[in-house]
């Protein structure tokens, strides 16, 4: 990882997942409260904010824009293209042709009212364009000065490898928590071997984790849990049986269930950066003191037994969803 994402990752080490103000999670928060919540994240800490094309369809680079323009050099800013929704189909699309990146980058800067972005990935592997078209794209823009560094989010370590005989990857981003632990079949050790930092997005198990979300019948109806087999009728039910034992230990730790999440993410790797997701202000504050939460050796290696692949009832994603990726599966 080079000096200048070291520093920006790690003061604090925990960064903001912006996607919940305005996409997947149900309704979209108002323009004027996401901008007003994001303002009291930077003002509580935080320094490292997660975007993207896709989220809200534009919408949450442009509230980042309008909340974060004015602190924009004490800040670390990372978006992605290469998902969008298109504007004919109003569907989720990928698409890592290079005309495409370039394009979707320039409205990335309009929206977020910036010249440059310090980190930018592509969001997906188009199966149908070569990822060294899609690096090579990119690494234009870095030339240009339109992005600072390259990112690259849900693949394997294969491919990783294959960006990196392109250009530098400085950033994997990818789903890691006690319950997602696919990173740890090859991603997170060719992260480490490279210097690449691994960004790990949904650190608190999409909620699960927080020890709050205890009956799906809540979810509205066009939360992405809806669709995600760890939350189906027949399977959380089980996945919940877990959470006794962790919230045990959460208060053996003296810190809540979420920082007890975080905390361990962390503890895997001082190459790893977590980027939980909330639209709720007191949450931010709770998640970002997780920062100061460490885990003996000891209390990791329990939670690792605890929850685990293996424990946990119901794959990551549907089949639908599972064929947009390229990250590793377990046998």
């Amino acid at each position: 990882m080079s000096t200048t994402l070291n520093s920006h990752f790690n003061q604090p080490g925990i960064g903001l997942g912006c996607m919940n103000l305005s996409h997947a999670y149900g309704t979209p928060l108002p323009e004027a409260d996401a901008i007003q919540a994001l303002r009291q994240a930077f003002d509580m800490g935080y320094r490292h904010f997660d975007t993207a094309t896709l989220y809200g369809g534009g919408r949450n680079e442009t509230v980042v824009g309008k909340a974060l323009k004015d602190q924009r050099q004490s800040l670390f800013l990372a978006s992605k293209c290469g998902m969008a929704i298109g504007q004919e189909s109003g569907k989720k699309e990928i698409d890592g042709r290079p005309d495409t990146l370039r394009a979707q980058c320039e409205a990335s800067l309009r929206r977020l009212q910036t010249d440059h972005i310090d980190l930018y990935y592509l969001h997906r592997l188009d199966p149908n364009t070569p990822i060294e078209d899609s690096i090579g794209a990119l690494s234009d823009l870095v030339r240009e000065g339109k992005i600072g560094a390259i990112g690259l989010s849900e693949v394997s370590a294969a491919t990783l490898k294959r960006a990196q005989r392109v250009h530098p990857i400085a950033a994997l981003q990818t789903e890691y928590s006690l319950w997602s632990r696919n990173a740890e079949i090859a991603v997170l050790d060719a992260c480490r071997e490279s210097g690449t930092a691994f960004v790990a997005f949904s650190p608190l198990a999409r909620g699960f984790l927080t020890n709050t979300l205890l009956d799906v019948d809540t979810l509205v109806e066009k939360d992405i849990r809806n669709n995600m087999p760890r939350f189906y009728k027949e399977n959380y039910p089980q996945n919940l049986n877990l959470l006794e034992g962790y919230v045990a230990i959460a208060n053996e730790v003296d810190c809540s269930p979420a920082q007890l999440a975080l905390a361990w993410v962390r503890s895997k790797g001082d190459f790893i950066v977590p980027i939980p997701g909330t639209r709720f202000v007191s949450h931010m504050k709770e998640n970002l003191a997780a920062d100061s939460v460490s885990l003996t050796a000891d209390v990791v290696a329990r939670l690792d037994q605890l929850i685990n692949q293996n424990t946990v009832h119901g794959p990551r994603y549907s089949a639908v969803q599972q064929v947009e990726i390229d990250t590793e599966e377990f046998v």
